[in-house]
C-alpha cells in the first residue's frame, strides 16, 4: 500500500460515524519530581511531590482518542462515568475531542468512575518511569437502569452508524458496560444489519460474545480455541490457520495481534493474511498499541480499505504509538503517511 492509496480512503474519514460502546476510564498521570523528595514528619514515609497532573480518556476512551486523531467525522461514546470528580474530568476530556458527540454517555451516581492513576517519575535525561498504579474499579453488578440506558443508546444509533466498536475492559464480568444484555443488543444489531462492521475486543476473552468481527491477541485466541498456550509460540502460519477456522465458523473477520511479530487478519471468505510489525526505533511503551490497532482497523475498513490495507495501516499506527513514552498515545493520518513513506514496508 502506498501513500496515495492511504490518502484515498482516509479522505472518507470525515464522513464516517463510528460508535464506541465500552468501558471508559480516566487515565490520570501524576508527574513526580524526585529532586523534591521529602520524608513525612507524621509517618516517616517517603513523600513524592507531584509537579503536574494530566488526565485523558482511557479504556474505550483510548479508542476515541485515536479515532479523533484520525479525523473521524462523528464519534459516539456509549458508556458511563460516576457522578464524581474523576467523572467530571473524564466527561470534560471526552467533550474536548474533535468530532465527539457525548449525548449517549451516561453520568450515574450508582457507579464510581473507572480510573487508572499512574504516578510517573520524571527525571532529566531519563525516560518517564511508572510507579505502582492506583486503580478505582466497580466490583458490583452494573445496575439494571444503567444497563437499560446503554441498550437504549445502542438502539438509538443503530441505523445511523458506519461501524461500531465494542470494548470490554473490566476484569469482573457484569460490572462494566459490556454486560450480557449489552452483548445481546449488539448481537441483535448485527443480525439486523449484517453488513455493518462491528469489531469486538475483550480482555476477558470473546467466548460469550455474539458473532461479530473479533480482534484479540494470540493468547486470547488460544483460550477461545480451548487449547493450551502453545499457540503463542506457534508459527504465524499456525495462527493464521486457527484465525481462519474461527472466521469461517462465525462468518465474521478475525484479527489476531502477535506483538512484535505483527498481525494476522482472516476474512470469513478469503485467505488469512499476515502483516509484520515495523522495527522498533528506540525505547518503546506498548500501552495503547492494541487500541490503536482496533481504531485503525475499524476506520480503514469502514472507509472502504481492503483488509490488507487496513492491516498495514493498523501496524503503522501501532508503531507510532509504542514510541510515545509516558502516555497512551495516538497516531494521525499524517504520521501514518510519513511512516509509510520512510519505511517502504514493515519488516
Amino acid at each position: 500500500m502506498n501513500a496515495a492509496r492511504l490518502r484515498q480512503f482516509t479522505a472518507r474519514y470525515p464522513r464516517l460515524r463510528i460508535a464506541v460502546v465500552g468501558d471508559y476510564c480516566l487515565d490520570r498521570y501524576l508527574e513526580i519530581d524526585p529532586a523534591l523528595a521529602e520524608t513525612s514528619i507524621e509517618t516517616g514515609l517517603p513523600v513524592h511531590n507531584v509537579v503536574r497532573v494530566r488526565s485523558q480518556p482511557g479504556g474505550a476512551g483510548t479508542i476515541l482518542n485515536n479515532l479523533a486523531a484520525l479525523g473521524i467525522g462523528t464519534i459516539l461514546p456509549i458508556g458511563f462515568s460516576g457522578d464524581d470528580g474523576e467523572g467530571f474530568e473524564l466527561r470534560r476530556a471526552l467533550a474536548a475531542l474533535p468530532g465527539v458527540d457525548t449525548r449517549s454517555f451516561q453520568t450515574t451516581c450508582e457507579r464510581r468512575t473507572f480510573t487508572y492513576c499512574k504516578p510517573l517519575l520524571i527525571e532529566p535525561g531519563s525516560e518517564p518511569r511508572e510507579l505502582n498504579r492506583l486503580d478505582t474499579k466497580n466490583r458490583t453488578p452494573t445496575p439494571g437502569e444503567v444497563e437499560a440506558a446503554l441498550v437504549q443508546a445502542i438502539d438509538a444509533v443503530a441505523d445511523s452508524v458506519d461501524a461500531l466498536i465494542l470494548l470490554d475492559q473490566v476484569d469482573r464480568p457484569e460490572t462494566g458496560v459490556v454486560t450480557a444484555a449489552v452483548r445481546t443488543a449488539v448481537g441483535a444489531l448485527q443480525r439486523r444489519r449484517p453488513e455493518l462492521l462491528i469489531l469486538a475486543d475483550s480482555r476477558r476473552g470473546l467466548g460469550d460474545f455474539p458473532p461479530t468481527a473479533f480482534k484479540m491477541n494470540v493468547a486470547e485466541l488460544a483460550r477461545l480455541q480451548g487449547t493450551d498456550r502453545a499457540i503463542e509460540e506457534a508459527s504465524i502460519d499456525a495462527v493464521a490457520g486457527a484465525a481462519a477456522g474461527l472466521a469461517r465458523r462465525t462468518g465474521r473477520a478475525v484479527f489476531v495481534t502477535l506483538a512484535e511479530r505483527g498481525i494476522v487478519g482472516a476474512p470469513p471468505d478469503a485467505a488469512a493474511e499476515a502483516v509484520p510489525a515495523y522495527p522498533t526505533r528506540g525505547p518503546i511503551d506498548v500501552v495503547g498499541a492494541g487500541d490503536a490497532v482496533t481504531s485503525n482497523l475499524t476506520a480503514a475498513l469502514a472507509a472502504g480499505a481492503a483488509p490488507g490495507e487496513a492491516l498495514r495501516t493498523a501496524m503503522a499506527a501501532a508503531s507510532i504509538v509504542v514510541h510515545q513514552l509516558g502516555t497512551t498515545g495516538t497516531a494521525d493520518v499524517a504520521q501514518i503517511e510519513t511512516l509509510l513513506r520512510t519505511a517502504a514496508s514493515p519488516r
